[in-house]
């Protein structure tokens, strides 16, 4: 067996030379980040401060919209210091912070839209009843369910990775990552395999079905219904459903990354398949929902225009 310690620090290897290039990517991925955030922040404030907006739908909305401030910080901070820098090392506490960072936040977000498909599920399928069973304490208490498990997930698998025997601190990666530290260990790894296939299924795989589920019943509802039923459901379900894919195709990709040999696929090509789950999810998200939902439209439309008056 070779040799195994516990490292201080690890390389990331994904990274290739820009030369003076490195100031226009920068430049690019600093005014990602601001866009990302201001955007996510706008709709937030929107949500907090209009009382038409107090709803159980919005409510799960700026929860998305929180977990993805979450996720980007977790992101482009680190990815920016990386840029600019000629080393591309990190101290392993870093390393393994980022790996809890953006693991939660995945974890968040699938839970963040499987709460959101049971919303729309009761508002649609039982409209009458919707009022009783989701109530401000029932919405409280989801949202803070959610939150915590996906936080008290991620902690035994990173914690198990964190005790391993590395023989090597090497990650073909631009961000830290969990599987690819496991795959540096000398020491026996089943554990962690374990423990990861059952939070993986009991994080990806219970929400996704959760949200089958209800939408096979809006389904039914809406073809057994009225066209005023329909045009809900196409109205509120749209733009969840939009996001949903767009969130599980980067996921399902960085998936198959980390577990099977992706060489055939160029290095940029990797490298950007690898960061969209994280960028394109955040910024995503609030084009989506400030254009579809038409109560958010109009307040961020009078918001600009009553700016630009006083201006």
């Amino acid at each position: 067996m070779r040799n195994s310690t516990h490292f201080s620090f690890f390389t990331l290897v994904a990274y290739f030379d820009t030369g003076l290039m490195k100031y226009l990517l920068f430049t690019v991925v600093v005014l990602l980040y601001a866009l990302i955030f201001c955007s996510n922040l706008l709709l937030i404030v929107v949500i907090c401060m209009n009382r038409s907006l107090h709803e159980p739908m919005y409510i799960f909305l700026c929860s998305l919209f929180v977990n993805e401030l979450f996720g980007s910080s977790g992101l482009f901070p680190f990815l920016l210091l990386q840029i600019l820098s000629d080393i591309h090392t990190v101290p392993a506490s870093l390393c393994f912070l980022q790996v809890y960072c953006l693991h939660s936040y995945g974890t968040v977000e699938f839970a963040n839209l499987s709460v959101m498909s049971y919303d729309r599920y009761l508002a649609i399928c039982y409209p009458l009843q919707y009022s009783m069973c989701m109530t401000c304490k029932k919405v409280a208490l989801l949202i803070a369910v959610m939150w915590l498990t996906s936080f008290l997930a991620v902690v035994v698998p990173v914690s198990l990775s964190f005790s391993l025997q590395l023989c090597g601190n090497t990650i073909h990666k631009v961000y830290c990552d969990n599987y690819s530290i496991v795959r540096l260990a000398c020491s026996d790894t089943r554990v962690n395999n374990i423990f990861g296939l059952i939070i993986t299924s009991l994080t990806v795989f219970g929400p996704l079905t959760l949200i089958l589920y209800t939408y096979m019943r809006i389904l039914e509802v809406c073809f057994s219904g009225s066209k005023q039923t329909r045009q809900k459901a196409v109205t509120t379900c749209t733009p969840h459903l939009a996001s949903l894919l767009n969130f599980t195709f980067g996921a399902c990709f960085e998936i198959l990354q980390s577990r099977f040999d992706m060489n055939s696929v160029s290095n940029i090509l990797r490298i950007f398949l690898s960061l969209y789950w994280l960028t394109c999810q955040p910024l995503f998200n609030p084009i989506l929902y400030g254009l579809k939902m038409s109560k958010i439209h109009s307040i961020c439309k009078s918001l600009v225009g009553w700016k630009v008056r006083s201006i």
